[in-house]
């Protein structure tokens, strides 16, 4: 059976909410690596916003696209390097021991 829409919705908004928390940058200040890290951290943020506006407004498909994009950044970043995520979580797709 798939998952319910709101659930799914509900699920993948905590998820971005969290990876946020989670991720730390971990370039130097200044450096072309901090500026990535701060962009793909505002990106995160800013599909967040934009996932409770699609909710706020009653548009939950928009609201989980906008979810899971943002996490999307986030993981890309981790991915990269750019974020320092924490091992014992699977909030990230990342191995960080590896």
């Amino acid at each position: 059976m798939p998952a319910d829409l709101q659930e799914k919705t509900d699920r993948y908004e905590s998820l971005l909410e969290a990876a946020i928390e989670a991720a730390e940058p971990v370039p130097a200040q200044g450096t072309p690596l901090d500026t990535v890290a701060v962009e793909f951290m505002e990106m995160a943020v800013s599909y967040l916003e934009d996932g409770r506006h699609f909710r706020a407004t009653d548009d939950p498909v928009n609201a989980l696209a906008a979810f899971s994009y943002g996490h999307a950044w986030l993981d890309a970043g981790a991915r990269l390097g750019v974020f320092a995520v924490p091992a014992d979580t699977e909030l990230f797709t990342v191995d960080p021991t590896s």
